[in-house]
Formats: structure tokens, C-alpha cells, sequence
């Protein structure tokens, strides 16, 4: 980009800045009683229990009432003299508790420039109009709809999303019931709008997270709202019960709405101002970016010529072009996001052959995205094993960085494990997984692992193995991935990998890797010992930083337990109530695949010695694959948790057993990088 070209850009930039141009945002996280004074609120409003009651319970009975709630300061949404649309974009949280079965009536979000309540706007007519001003320009009103009974032939099935204009008669609606949200569930529903180009966007979730599960509910055809509406309106909330009642509460709301107002006429000053304001600003900023240029190429020269590197690995898997992962992931659509991980997003494709993948794209901000991205592509190209996430392929055009990877149905373990969420986004992660295939998933991460260790040309060491990072299929077989941190070793030249920049995740590391910045077979071996004790207890690992000081972690919890004789005790709850619920159904057979408390009790024990202090007395993964087949005894753990001493004490049973550790030398870390 040459100077002439940047100087072009900072002029049109200057004087788009001329432009007037007015916004109107705001943000209430929750609602206090202090906030009434930034709304407006109809009689049968207000704030409580941290939210807009549009038709409050506080008196009791709350059969046939309506209310509207809106911002303090209207909001312009078109210019007569300019003829711009604004835009805007809100999200609100809804939350709807039926009182009676069937609820009623509904909520919805409104614009309009008369903040008055209608009267005889309860019922069918979810305070908008009422029966004189239905249809008539009178009304001056838009409104999305969130309807939760049907009342009349012309308001739609229950559970649907209108948009209405002047009328409680919508012009397009939607039904939910292919959605994943239920509006009179009385569980939290998160709505973002988008009124962009005079079309309405709506969009839905009821995750807590919204951004990992908004889906789009309604798309309006062109509206042309500046015939309908004055140019300045106001924005808020309107709704009613009828016999039918359900209370109607907004728990959050952010808006964020763009006007171009009137252009003015420009002093005659400006225009001779201007221009030096426009040379000396641009040769300022041509040093500036010139300057920040440089440091880039230099900072660059750690990771030069991806491409080439990648290309000259044997390992490499197929290269697939940017197009094609635009097209198979709708140009990397919201509505495709799988999840976020430690340095990308995920999206769910489809390739022209209808074979579904799953495309990583690493994040640009990611210090260590590009590091990240040749250790994958160059470490796990060729690998094949049943138990490992296969990479398909990558790609690297327009600074773009692309993992392609088979798809995996049934997500990730961690979900599992700890969801706790009722809402209906997440009944696929509900499942609770029984003692059987929670076993077949630490006996497949043991095979993978033992693979990575002992069975490649090149050894090689995960340093992140988690409950996040195994993947399960269609069938809940577990697949280890995510080789982000991967580093490969030679079996015979090297025994481990050292960094000065410690890489993992908090809670799964090994205390010597935070003295001696190694990786080695016995620091992924610990980390397989946190993840045993996770699958069976169903209990996060915690997140410390200590060398030493264990007591907030799983393994301190667990160890705790064995030490007293109750370690049988700290077995996920979900396992016990689903084997009551079998034996009160007599399916005998299912009871059997639980066994006994012995064999869990053999898997606890094994995940606590993988998780000993002193990683010369972990057993090695293919010990930990014959004690989870049968074939030799769990290895014997002290009843109480010992000290982490340093150097560590040689190994009371390993000997003879190919030992990855050497002790010796510290090599100072200077930064911890948690995953």
C-alpha cells in the first residue's frame, strides 16, 4: 500500500467525520428500582425482582391487564430531508412464566412515537392497539411479537414470532416449534434485532451463552417503516394477560441504535482548514503505520513461509482452498458455530460430496495461533488411530488459518459432564452418560495415548489433555484432539520437550512442570489421572496455579476421600440415581454393566496414582491399559497425598519401565500460558 493510497483512504475518512451523525445506546445488565427514572412506564409496570414487570403480580390477580415499558429518550429512526433509514441492533432477555395452562398472552418489542398505554389493550391485543386503532395509521406502531397463545385466527399458533405494523395482524410470522426456544418455558430466552436496510432480523436462543446458539427465527421483507412511523419514536416493551396469564419480565436489555441526521451546511472555515488538517494528519499517520509495519515484519520472522513449512512436512494432510471452507461452512455463519477453544473457533461444514466436517478457525488475535497451526497440521497429518480426531486437511490464504477435521456428532465430553443448564439448547448434552461408556471413554483415551507414546516413528506428547479436548462420535467412542500444544520427540535421542513458556491448561499440570518447563510422557500421564477423576466424579479439576498447594484441586478431593476409606463416596451422583432408576425397572442387565463399586474403585486409585506428586512413581500408559483390561492390579497409593519434593525421589516400581523423566538441571519459565 503506497502513501498516495493512504493518504486517499484519511481523506474520505475526514470527511465522513464531517458528517453529523447521532446514536442512541444504552445497557441495563439488570433492572434496579433506580432505573424507573431512565424509563417510561404504563400504571401496570415496574421494577422488581431485577426486572421490567410488564404486567406485575404484586397485587395479586393478574387477569386481563396490559403494560408498555419503555427508554426515556426517543430514538430517530429516518431523516425526511436526507432520506436515510437508521439501523439498529438490540438484545433483551425474556423471561415468560405461564400462571395458568395454557399462559397468555405475550410480549413484544415496540417502536413507536406515542408512549401511551391504549386502553382495552389487554388480551388478544398484547397491549399494541386496541379495537378502534387495529389497522388504522392511528396506531403508528411496530411490533415483534413474541405470541404465547393463540387467541384469534389471524394472531397464529402459540409460540411464534410475528412482525406486526399497526395492527395486531402480523405481516410474517414464524412458528417455534422447529426451534430449540419455547417462550412460556419460564427459563430465560435471549432475542437480538437487527433492523438493518428496513428489514427486521430476529434472532433466538436460550443459552446462557447466546452467542454460541443464536438461530435466526424471522427475516422481515422490506418495510419501509419511514411511511409508517414518525421520524422519531420510542423503543421499549408492550404486553397483556387475558383469563389466560403469565408474567411477563424483561431481565436485560442493550440497544444500540445508528441515525444520519441532517447534513448541515458546512462553514466555508472548514473547507480551508481542512486540507492542512488532512496533510499533516496523513503524513502522521503514514510514519505510524509505517513504523507499526516494520515491527510487524520483524515480530513476523519467528513463523515465516507457513506454507512452505508445511508443505515440506511429510506429515501433511490434504490443502484445501479458501473458497471451498467459505462455501461449506456458510462463510462461516453464526448459525454453524460449534464452540470456541484455545485459540479458534469451530464451525460445522458440508463439502460438495455432503461429508460433514468441522473447520477450526484460528482466531488472529491468538498469540500463538500461527505456532499452534503448523504443530497441528505437521504433528497429527499422517497419525491414524481409532481414538484420535482425524485432521482432514487445512488451508492457509488471505492470513486466513483453517483446520479441517471430521465431524463429531456428539461434541465434547466436558459438556457432559458438567452441563447443568435446563434450557432446551442443551437436551442433546442432557444424557447422562452410565458407568459403561464412561469406562470405554478412559480405556479410549488410555489406547490413544499409548499410542501417541509408544507406537509413532516420532514420540509424541499432547500437553493438554482435558475433558474439552476429547470429542465423542455418534456412538460416544472418545477421540483425543485438539494437538494445538503437540510436540513431537525422537523415541531413542530425546526423552522429553523443553519451553521457557509453560503451555497447558491450569488444574491438569503435572507441579514439576511448572520447575523444570519440560514436557514428558509422565506430565501427560498426570494429566490422564485428572481426567479419569473428572469422567468419574463428574466434578471440574479446579484451577490452580501452585506449585504445591493442591487443596482446591480434584486429585486433593478424591485423595482426601480414599484416605478416610469412602472413596466409592465421590462417584458422579447422576451414575447412582440413573442405576436406582434401573433397578426400580428391573432391567438387570443394565445394572451389570456397572459391575461393582471394586471396579470403579480400581479406576479411582489408577487416576490418583497417575496423579502422584512425584511423576517417577506414575505408571506408564501401557501399565495404565492393563489395569483398565484386567490383566494387573491397580499400582498401591499411600492412604494420604504426599508432598511434592524436588528433585523427585527415584521410583519404588518403575524400574525396568521406559521412563521419559530426567531430573537434573531446572529450566527457568518466564511466562505461564493457561489454555
Amino acid at each position: 500500500m503506497n502513501f498516495m493510497s493512504l493518504l486517499l483512504k484519511y481523506v474520505i475518512f475526514t470527511i465522513i467525520a464531517l458528517t453529523k451523525v447521532s446514536c442512541l445506546y444504552f445497557n441495563f445488565p439488570t433492572f434496579q428500582p433506580s432505573d424507573e427514572s431512565k424509563l417510561i412506564l404504563s400504571k401496570n409496570s415496574k421494577i422488581y425482582l431485577d426486572a421490567i414487570q410488564i404486567t406485575p403480580d404484586i397485587r395479586g390477580e393478574i387477569k386481563n391487564y396490559s403494560g408498555r415499558a419503555f427508554y426515556n429518550k426517543p430514538y430517530t429512526l429516518w431523516n425526511k430531508k436526507n432520506n436515510k433509514i437508521a439501523s439498529f441492533n438490540t438484545t433483551f432477555v425474556l423471561n415468560i412464566t405461564p400462571q395458568t395452562s395454557p399462559g397468555g398472552e405475550g410480549i413484544a418489542f415496540i417502536l413507536t412515537a406515542d408512549t401511551s398505554l391504549p386502553e382495552n389493550s389487554q388480551g388478544e391485543w398484547l397491549g399494541i392497539v386496541n379495537a378502534s386503532t387495529n389497522g388504522t395509521s392511528r396506531a403508528g406502531i411496530l411490533a415483534v411479537e413474541f405470541d404465547t397463545r393463540q387467541s384469534s385466527t389471524q394472531g397464529g399458533s402459540h409460540n411464534h414470532v410475528g412482525i406486526n405494523i399497526n395492527s395486531i395482524s402480523s405481516l410474517t410470522q414464524a412458528s417455534l416449534a422447529n426451534t430449540k426456544v419455547n417462550l412460556s418455558s419460564g427459563i430465560n430466552v435471549i432475542v437480538k434485532i437487527q433492523y438493518s436496510n428496513d428489514i427486521v432480523s430476529v434472532f433466538g436462543s436460550m443459552s446462557e451463552n447466546s452467542q454460541d446458539s443464536m438461530e435466526t427465527l424471522l427475516v422481515s421483507p422490506p418495510l419501509n417503516l419511514s411511511y409508517y412511523l414518525n421520524q422519531e419514536v420510542y423503543v421499549g416493551f408492550s404486553s397483556s394477560t387475558s383469563n389466560y396469564t403469565q408474567l411477563n419480565c424483561v431481565k436485560a436489555w442493550e440497544f444500540n441504535g445508528f441515525d444520519i441526521a441532517d447534513n448541515k451546511k458546512i462553514p466555508v472555515w472548514i473547507w480551508i482548514i481542512v486540507p492542512v488538517v488532512i496533510i499533516i494528519g496523513g503524513l502522521v499517520f503514514f510514519l505510524v503505520y509505517f513504523h507499526r509495519n516494520k515491527n510487524m515484519e520483524i515480530s513476523g520472522d519467528t513463523y515465516p513461509e507457513i506454507e512452505n513449512q508445511i508443505q515440506h512436512s511429510s506429515m501433511a494432510p490434504k490443502k484445501y482452498e479458501l473458497k471451498e471452507l467459505i462455501n461449506a461452512t456458510g462463510a462461516f455463519s453464526h448459525q454453524n458455530k460449534l464452540g470456541q477453544g484455545g485459540f479458534g473457533t469451530v464451525y460445522k461444514g458440508v463439502l460438495g460430496n455432503n461429508k460433514e466436517i468441522a473447520v477450526k478457525r484460528v482466531s488472529k488475535n491468538s498469540r500463538q495461533g500461527k505456532q499452534e497451526f503448523i504443530a497441528e497440521v505437521t504433528t497429527i497429518g499422517s497419525l491414524h488411530h481409532k481414538n484420535l480426531v482425524k485432521l482432514i486437511g487445512w488451508c492457509y490464504e488471505k492470513k486466513e488459518l483453517l483446520l479441517v477435521y471430521e465431524f463429531m456428532p456428539n461434541g465434547s465430553l466436558d459438556k457432559y459432564l458438567f452441563n447443568q443448564s435446563s434450557d432446551e439448547f442443551e437436551l442433546r448434552y442432557s444424557k447422562v452418560l452410565d458407568w459403561s461408556t464412561r469406562n470405554s471413554v478412559i480405556r479410549g483415551v488410555a489406547q490413544a495415548l499409548d499410542y501417541l507414546h509408544n507406537n509413532c516413528e516420532k514420540r509424541v506428547l499432547h500437553r493438554d489433555i482435558k475433558t474439552s479436548n476429547i470429542m465423542l462420535d455418534l456412538d460416544y467412542n472418545a477421540k483425543l484432539g485438539d494437538f494445538g500444544l503437540a510436540r513431537t520427540i525422537q523415541k531413542r535421542d530425546e526423552t522429553h520437550h523443553s519451553t521457557k513458556e509453560i503451555a497447558g491448561t491450569p488444574g491438569y499440570m503435572a507441579p514439576e512442570t511448572f520447575l523444570t518447563g519440560r514436557a514428558t510422557m509422565e506430565t501427560d500421564v498426570y494429566a490422564f489421572g485428572v481426567l479419569v477423576l473428572e469422567v468419574v466424579c463428574g466434578k471440574r479439576p479446579g484451577n490452580m496455579y501452585a506449585q504445591d498447594d493442591y487443596k482446591n484441586s480434584i486429585v486433593y478431593w478424591v485423595w482426601e476421600h480414599y484416605g478416610k476409606g469412602r472413596i466409592v463416596s465421590v462417584v458422579d451422583k447422576r451414575i447412582v440415581s440413573v442405576v436406582d432408576k434401573r433397578i426400580s425397572g428391573c432391567e438387570k442387565d443394565e445394572i451389570e454393566m456397572m459391575k461393582s463399586d471394586e471396579e470403579v474403585e480400581i479406576v479411582l486409585i489408577l487416576g490418583l496414582a497417575c496423579c502422584h506428586p512425584n511423576p517417577n512413581e506414575r505408571p506408564s500408559i501401557q501399565t495404565v491399559l492393563m489395569v483398565l483390561n484386567g490383566e494387573a492390579s491397580p499400582p498401591i497409593v499411600p492412604m494420604e497425598r504426599p508432598s511434592f519434593v524436588w528433585p523427585a525421589m527415584s521410583s519404588s516400581f518403575k524400574e525396568g519401565e521406559d521412563s521419559s523423566f530426567i531430573s537434573g538441571t531446572l529450566t527457568p519459565f518466564t511466562q505461564l500460558s493457561g489454555r
